[in-house]
């Protein structure tokens, strides 16, 4: 039994409850931990002790609470205090148009404030609190009745489980899981060979309607609150008010901006459609709300739909469709990769009839077959891939595919590495591995040599013009000039930028090489610690494992690429061209006086800088741009509504910069973006 008196026990607890609740919303609602996790944990080991030695002072609302409680046989059933309405749908500016004009109208105003927010693509709660403390948590159900998951909803971090003040409320709220925790979630489940969640959303509503809530724990659930449903206090006029005084309670509140007109409404929709991927979580559009609160008495309810609330929904980025056939593309690198050809269908703003299936494992996992109904999506640039099969589709009609033994371009036999997931084609001269060797070598990454494209490659190729990207470097006018499309101007231009080109920064002609895991960044790497190609081609695997994050597989592929004679071939031929190999001076003073060996990373959606642009910025100024925040980061860029990674920097006293700071930073240096 512990020494303390109960009476002491009762107030050193108070205390504790307190000390982890303030910590609690720091790191879970402000994103600005003051403690670190070591800290809290301590915290919470010392009232979890006190607790175990006076259970009699155990409360509902205490932190200790979140997880726990036994698995329940089923769901009540909760009757919503107030009907849970459907938004009525837009899709473009002039359903918009449309939708304020009936404001307009009904209203006999003549502008109208509006509030817009993140549509979060998760699962609606309702959460009821009394004398401040939370008391009962409920799903959406049928807009009427719906089910009691307070359980569930306890174990989430980011929902106080007491107010700041001793009040009664009820507050509407969307359930999500982060994109970056989805991601970790489905890796462990991939680990254990159990079937991988579709996306956030189903994840977040599986994890919700879990009858165990340890289950439920295990999910990272977060939440955020978007409207506060029971009696407002009487000084409440507007709806963003109500949201900054659910902020003063403790919540944390859904993303907002108020709007003037339609039109202001309409040009945060463009921003949001093209910025939703910078965002970790879900996005499907965005709710407009009218502002103020008598207004909306006016306008009132159809029986489905508020009249004073609309969402605006983006194009769609899960679709299902149908798998005509299954076809093999051959890579620079001879990889053999399964695509996917599909009934045609509209994907955020696009057509898509091919979706990638990565490798010859990943189709045996997924199942996919000839003939199957599959779930496909495409966020942001990534190209479309199949997310799962709908079996239940299935007619028995569909076909099981197969890898080929031999490769569909040239012929020639293709092995499967030992430890390697992807199937490669082993002749060095098939016509696709050239190909695609050519587009990467003239890609605006690597040489950036404009006018040469897929349809000049292939004519080139056609007619034996060139056989590799070093063969480039010897074309002529004349050579040019006898191509169909190709005018003896357009043929200048295509000489000219082969020949301005020579002079490209020495990391990306390393990059343009096509060596087998060396992307931007390890090119880059390898240029810091060496000054020309010819030191590269001379070191051995264990002083290129020396370098920090050049691993033992791309050590190993940088010594086989040179040590092939036909790469070494291709170096000479680059070399007598005039192609420059080497760091040149300017190189090196621009790398000492800027950014070189700087980390950072980005968090937030960007105003003037999209998520490419800015990655390019640091990387031509001698920086890296990686995903990850670690140690060893030096900034952490945040824009606006930034994730955990936020935390993390600021767990590892990383340098935190605005977007505004991270711009100053250049302006100071301005020949870096030239």
């Amino acid at each position: 039994m512990s020494e303390l008196t109960k009476k002491q026990a009762k107030e050193r607890i108070k205390i504790l409850r307190k000390k982890i609740r303030y910590h609690e919303h720091q790191y879970y609602v402000q994103d600005n931990p003051e403690i670190t996790d070591a800290e809290f944990d301590e915290l919470m080991q010392q009232l979890l002790k006190l607790e175990a030695d006076f259970p009699e002072l155990i409360s509902e609302d205490s932190p200790s609470q979140r997880v726990g409680g036994e698995p329940l046989d089923k769901f009540k059933k909760v009757e919503h205090s107030q009907q849970m309405l459907s938004l009525d749908n837009t899709f473009n500016e002039q359903e918009l148009k449309d939708f304020a004009e009936r404001i307009y109208k009904i209203t006999e105003q003549n502008e109208v404030e509006f509030v817009v927010e993140h549509k979060i693509d998760g699962l609606s709660a309702i959460l009821t609190y009394e004398n401040g403390q939370f008391r009962q948590g409920a799903t959406r159900g049928n807009g009427v009745v719906g089910e009691d998951v307070t359980a569930n909803l306890r174990t989430i971090n980011s929902l106080p489980l007491k107010l700041q003040e001793d009040i009664n409320l009820e507050v509407r709220g969307e359930v999500f899981i982060s994109k970056s925790n989805f991601a970790e979630i489905n890796q462990k489940r991939l680990a254990e060979e159990t079937d991988l969640f579709a996306n956030p959303r189903n994840a977040a509503a599986g994890s919700v309607r879990q009858l165990d809530p340890s289950i439920a724990a295990q999910r990272n659930l977060s939440i955020l609150i978007y409207d506060w449903i029971s009696e407002n206090e009487s000084k409440i006029s507007y709806h963003s008010e109500a949201l900054e005084r659910l902020k003063e309670l403790g919540f944390k509140v859904n993303w907002y901006q108020k709007a003037d007109s339609i039109d202001e409404v309409y040009k945060l929709c463009e921003k949001w459609q093209e910025s939703r991927d910078d965002l970790d979580y879900e996005i499907d559009g965005l709710v407009i709300k009218v502002n103020k609160l008598d207004l909306r008495k006016i306008l009132g309810s159809t029986a489905k739909s508020p009249r004073w609330a609309v969402a605006y929904k983006f194009p769609a980025q899960q679709r299902t469709t149908v798998v005509k056939d299954i076809e093999i593309s051959v890579g620079r690198t001879g990889a053999l990769t399964p695509t996917a050809v599909l009934e045609a269908v509209e994907i955020a703003g696009s057509t898509v009839s091919r979706a990638t299936l990565h490798n010859e494992d990943e189709v045996k996992r997924k199942d996919v077959r000839i003939g199957d109904h599959v779930l496909i999506q495409k966020a942001g640039d990534v190209i479309p891939e199949v997310v799962k099969v709908i079996k239940e589709k299935r007619t028995g009609a569909e076909k099981i595919f197969s890898m080929p033994n031999y490769c569909p371009v040239c012929g020639g036999d293709v092995k499967r590495p030992a430890g390697e997931a992807v199937t490669r084609c082993t002749n060095i001269t098939c016509p696709a591995q050239r190909k695609e060797g050519i587009l990467h070598f003239v890609s605006r990454n690597a040489m950036n040599i404009e006018g040469v494209g897929p349809a000049l490659v292939d004519q080139l190729l056609e007619n034996n013009l060139i056989e590799d990207y070093a063969d480039l470097y010897f074309l002529k006018v004349d050579h040019l000039k006898q191509l169909e499309r190709m005018g003896e101007k357009s043929a200048d231009n295509v000489i000219e930028a082969l020949e301005n080109s020579k002079d490209q920064p020495f990391f990306r002609v390393l990059f343009a090489l096509g060596i087998r895991h060396v992307g931007l960044g390890g090119a880059r790497l390898l240029t810091d610690n060496y000054s020309s190609l010819d030191e590269i081609a001379g070191a051995n695997r264990e002083e290129l494992e020396s370098i920090d994050e050049i691993g033992p597989a791309t050590a190993e592929s940088i010594v086989n690429f040179f040590t092939e004679p036909q790469n070494k071939d291709l170096i000479t031929r680059l070399k007598q061209a005039g192609v420059k190999l080497e760091k040149d001076s300017s190189e090196e003073v621009e790398e000492a006086k800027f950014l070189a060996d700087k980390r950072f990373v980005f968090t937030g959606s960007l105003q003037e800088y999209t998520r490419s642009e800015i990655k390019d910025i640091v990387e031509q100024a001698g920086g890296r741009a990686t995903s990850t925040v670690s140690s060893k980061t030096d900034y952490l860029v945040v824009g606006e509504n930034p994730g955990s990674k936020l935390a993390k920097a600021q767990e590892l006293e990383v340098k935190i910069l605005t977007e505004a700071e991270f711009k100053e930073m250049f302006d100071k240096n301005k020949e870096v973006l030239k």
